[in-house]
């Protein structure tokens, strides 16, 4: 089952109010497991970033000003995405920014299954903190590379936090392991020589050492 992990930064919280997406990114699993796929650009909003956004992932104009916009990368992200269904943490706020810039360039709106992350996490953990941070910490996944939000980052994290929430992984029950072009590869095992099977000479002298202090087997008796 191929599912992808998407993850977007914007210039404020509202696209009701002009903001804009400035970063999107996406993870490719493959039976809930990464499988090295990703798509992952920076897009020119057309619009000055708000100052608590920048706080957040630290994008700034000037940086993003060097970027194409989303009209110019949306074919490869829908190519990329294709019938997956998606994984995103607080699905409504990503898919209400993807569907404003769709909606500008006189495009459908998203029309694949969503799994939300946050959902899930208040549903398995009711009244427990739910952000992707609370989450990484509550399954001991690394955070240390998180400074500021950062799309790609973020969807790494997610997809490791995405398979905990649905049960973790079972030690042992990999038997084959994902390659980088997102295939099944075969796990490489050491060759053992075959064990003997055949008895040795001490093994039979003790075996009948052994017999030699039965009284009376039941396999010597012809009753």
């Amino acid at each position: 089952m191929r599912e992808i992990v998407l993850d977007t930064e914007t210039t404020g919280l509202d696209p009701d109010e002009g903001h804009r997406i400035v970063e999107v990114a996406c993870v490719e699993l493959m039976n809930h497991l990464p499988t090295g796929r990703h798509f992952h650009r920076y897009v020119n909003p057309g619009r000055e970033v708000a100052s608590e956004a920048a706080a957040i992932h630290g994008l700034t104009d000037e940086f993003l000003a060097r970027h194409p916009p989303f009209a110019a990368m949306v074919d490869d992200l829908m190519a990329f995405i294709g019938d997956a269904p998606l994984v995103i943490h607080n699905a409504e706020f990503d898919l209400r920014f993807l569907n404003a810039e769709l909606r500008r360039l006189e495009r459908q709106a998203m029309a694949c299954a969503v799994t939300d992350t946050l959902a899930l996490a208040k549903r398995r953990f009711p009244g427990a903190p739910a952000s992707l941070d609370a989450l990484c910490r509550r399954f001991a996944i690394d955070l240390s590379a998180r400074e500021k939000h950062a799309a790609k980052l973020d969807c790494e994290l997610l997809a490791a936090v995405y398979l905990e929430l649905i049960g973790g992984r079972q030690p042992g029950l990999d038997l084959m392991a994902m390659d980088g072009a997102g295939g099944r590869a075969a796990i490489e095992r050491p060759v053992r020589p075959p064990r003997p099977h055949a008895a040795s000479d001490a093994e039979l002298a003790a075996h009948a050492a052994f017999l030699a202090k039965l009284k009376e087997p039941l396999w010597l008796s012809t009753d």
